[in-house]
């Protein structure tokens, strides 16, 4: 079967007049006729948007085999070897890999908000009966030890280690804790159920970060080309909700800095705000992309409007 008797048929099923499918291309009912008879051939332009109006892939539309490609004009034919190429293929398989990671990832932070979230239900309840005072924390008759040792604090019970801190902020913070500033337990829970409530936003941006990267990279996988608006959007999301992942803890860190009334050193890091610049950057390139596969008629393959 040929590409002209492929569209026609294609055509046809659709229940698309040659006026109506002339009209979506921008092209002249007789060219349309002319791609059926076999007399002419579309550009590949014009084969991809095809695609996108019938809602099939190329192949449905050259042949399943490929064995009228020779049919086909030089230019086609060259696009069609590409689309087939095995660049086209490492591609999926990294977008697969991707998208895989994307869904486990989206999977994982919907459990840890599940468990967070009881945290923070239980919390309250797990520290009315704690005490914290002469670097000891004390609950139900069991004693933990907050000893300094140089760089570090180490927590033991019966002379057994069970945690050791070296982060200069969370130093500074457990060592108000014991000084008494935080000693009052009503802020100490509040304390940390502004952690935990961070926390759980955080997850929450994550869920969706991981969905939409998950949803970009199929659409990368499935589709003939990786530069349409809908990928743009998926790149643009990704990027407003790391500024948002990238802002949240600092306004957490700052109710601690109010709380504590010391200063803990909260900034935003210059690395994880470059990230978001590429991400933006990358989004840019993705749409310049879109825009160059506009044809002479400003006919985009992927616009079927």
């Amino acid at each position: 079967m040929k590409f002209g008797d492929n569209l026609k048929k294609i055509r046809k099923m659709r229940k698309i007049s040659q006026e109506e499918l002339a009209d979506k291309l921008g092209v002249s009912r007789q060219s349309v006729s002319k791609w059926e008879t076999g007399e002419n051939y579309p550009s590949m332009t014009n084969i991809m948007c095809l695609c996108t109006i019938f809602k099939c892939n190329i192949n449905e539309l050259v042949h399943e085999d490929m064995d009228d490609i020779n049919s086909l004009d030089e230019e086609i034919k060259m696009s069609v070897v590409k689309f087939k190429s095995e660049k086209q293929k490492k591609v999926r398989v990294l977008s697969t890999i991707i998208a895989d990671i994307a869904k486990v990832g989206w999977i994982i932070s919907i459990v840890l908000v599940c468990f967070v979230a009881i945290g923070t239900i239980l919390l309250p309840i797990a520290l009315k009966d704690i005490e914290i005072k002469d670097n000891k924390i004390v609950s139900d008759g069991k004693i933990v030890e907050i000893i300094e040792e140089k760089d570090k604090l180490v927590l033991k019970h019966k002379n057994e280690v069970l945690a050791d801190v070296r982060d200069q902020k969370s130093i500074s913070l457990i060592k108000e804790v014991i000084n008494g500033n935080l000693n009052n337990k009503g802020l100490l829970i509040g304390c940390c159920e502004v952690a935990l409530i961070t926390m759980i936003v955080c997850l929450i941006l994550a869920v969706f970060m991981f969905k939409k990267l998950e949803k970009l990279f199929n659409n990368i996988k499935k589709g003939d080309t990786p530069f349409t608006l809908e990928n743009v959007e998926y790149i643009k999301k990704i990027a407003y909700i790391m500024i948002a992942l990238i802002i949240l803890p600092n306004i957490g860190g700052t109710i601690f800095e109010i709380i504590l009334k010391q200063d803990l050193d909260i900034s935003f890091e210059p690395f994880s705000i470059l990230e978001v610049l590429i991400i933006f950057v990358i989004s840019y390139i993705f749409e310049y992309g879109y825009e160059i596969q506009l044809d002479s008629k400003g006919k985009m393959y992927g616009d079927i409007k």
